[in-house]
């Protein structure tokens, strides 16, 4: 019959030798961690792919969009329509339902040729202007490509350049631009972060369900092992009273008296940061949707493809251009059945081209109430509240370049619009683009705390404060880091002693 003394008994041994098999990839994922704060893991941010774009104002421009949209099987299935530039040239890029990508000359209305090396390194040296390939392969995935916003876009051209930052550049094979950046010291920092964070060496590709369980399993290992810690360190501490040797802890040599105050001050503090990321892999999916999501037909009432405003290309330009805005792209959308332009600057700044009273002109943002009217439309719940948010909350928010979401846009002002539906769902709108740009459940948000906050504290006002908070999630880490450093040694130790028993068992036995 299992007594109290059997229990604290299971619970010691359970920590010694989880702790064995977990302590040194828990202290490479604190150290990683540290580095991930500051060099992320590779992406291309849009104000870094705008900057590089020409001014649409500067080329020969236009074909009506409507002739390019003759080369498209299924013209009322285009999802998306943009007028945009590749290697100096101006395009019209489609994405079709499926997500497949199309590209017609906008200048011809050709149907672009397949992207070949001198294509790839044209638009290479347009975004690094000066810069030359000293090396060019065609690459289907590797460890800077990882992310399935790029599956649209594979295989690619991996282009070498020789420009002061030795950068790599990765031109999509279905359109001919460029996708990804990489300089020479991201690439060296990334492999002390977020690929060593990530356990990316046993990462086979963008969709990979071995490592996700790999993953899994190692962050419920080190889960479990920090919590027999948390128990056994509590235990053997005497908060009343102290040892013979005049101390709290009843351990005398240097590694585990330590391992023991260690653990004791910064092992909650890796429990959480081992536990949210065991919660980053949504394990069996428990924080999927759990019901319906927001409808974007509905929401904007008509395809892009068959509703166009009775304005081309030319004319938007020259609105855009005597409002003294320089755009890089245009963006063919439609919301309330009426079709409208979103112009982008090389700043990540926008403009509206809509009519107006029968007067299409340029705006800075939507009216507000047409956009109230199509969020109604997103859920067949009603809306339990619509309010607009001029400061961040506990959910949308903005991240810095170095995080793993940095490349999400989120401006200020945006509608919110929480709905009655069972999950409660609530909508980010921006009024700058029409875009739904954010849309959480209740289970989403659950992630969102177990995840987020407890790995990143990326609360609004945390954010705000960016040195601060750097330096405490640095001081922390460093705390977590010995506790771990001590667990390795203890580790060696024990492995040492257990396995030199063992051949010593074995050797006499061996040598009769």
């Amino acid at each position: 019959m299992w007594t109290a003394a059997h229990v604290k008994r299971g619970v010691f041994l359970v920590h010694r030798w989880t702790g064995v098999a977990a302590c040194v990839l828990m202290a490479l994922w604190v150290f990683s961690g540290v580095v991930m704060l500051f060099v992320g893991y590779p992406k291309m941010l849009p104000m870094q792919r705008l900057a590089a774009l020409p001014a649409l104002s500067n080329v020969q421009c236009c074909l009506p969009i409507e002739a390019a949209l003759h080369h498209s099987p299924a013209p009322e299935g285009v999802s998306h329509m943009t007028l945009t530039t590749i290697a100096g040239h101006p395009i019209y890029r489609f994405k079709e339902a499926d997500g497949t990508l199309r590209v017609v000359d906008a200048i011809t209305g050709a149907v672009a040729q397949p992207v070949d090396n001198a294509i790839a390194l044209q638009s290479a040296q347009a975004f690094l202007p000066g810069a030359n390939s000293v090396g060019t392969q065609r690459v289907e995935d590797d460890r800077w490509t990882r992310s399935r916003s790029l599956n649209a876009h594979r295989p690619f051209f991996q282009l070498q350049m020789d420009d002061s930052a030795a950068s790599l550049v990765y031109v999509s094979s279905r359109t001919g631009e460029v996708v990804m950046h990489v300089p020479r010291y991201q690439r060296y920092w990334n492999y002390v972060g977020a690929w060593l964070h990530w356990v990316y060496m046993f990462r086979d590709g963008s969709k990979d369900p071995v490592w996700s369980w790999l993953v899994i399993g190692l962050s419920a290992l080190g889960t479990f092992s920090a919590v027999a810690g948390a128990f056994v360190g509590i235990w053997r501490w005497r908060f009343a009273g102290r040892y013979k040797t005049g101390s709290k802890t009843p351990y005398r040599e240097f590694q585990m008296r330590w391992h023991h105050i260690t653990g004791l001050v910064f092992g909650s503090v890796l429990l959480l940061w081992i536990f949210s990321g065991l919660m980053s892999m949504n394990p069996f999916g428990i924080f999927n949707a759990s019901g319906a999501r927001p409808d974007l037909v509905a929401y904007a009432q008509g395809d892009h493809g068959s509703k166009l405003p009775n304005l081309s290309a030319h004319q938007a330009l020259e609105l855009l251009r005597a409002e003294g805005f320089d755009a890089r792209e245009l963006e063919w959308k439609v919301l309330n059945g009426q079709a409208y332009l979103l112009a982008v600057n090389g700043v990540g700044d926008t403009r509206v081209v809509s009519d107006v009273d029968g007067t299409y002109r340029v705006q800075q943002r939507l009216e507000p109430a047409s956009l109230v009217q199509a969020a109604q439309r997103l859920l067949a719940f009603k809306p339990r509240s619509v309010d607009w948010l001029h400061t961040y909350d506990a959910y949308y928010y903005r991240r810095g370049e170095a995080s793993m979401y940095g490349n999400a846009e989120r401006d200020l002002p945006v509608l919110r619009v929480q709905f009655e539906d069972p999950g409660n769902t609530i909508v980010y709108i921006s009024p700058k683009s029409g875009d739904v740009v954010l849309s959480l459940d209740r289970t989403q948000r659950t992630s969102r705390w177990l995840f987020n906050f407890l790995h990143s504290w990326d609360l609004s006002w945390m954010l705000s404060h960016a040195w601060p908070r750097d330096v405490a999630l640095v001081l922390l880490s460093m705390g977590a880091f010995a506790l771990t450093l001590t667990g390795v040694v203890l580790g060696y130790r024990r492995c040492a002693l257990f396995f030199g028993q063992k051949f010593r068992a074995r050797k006499p036995r061996l040598l009769r």
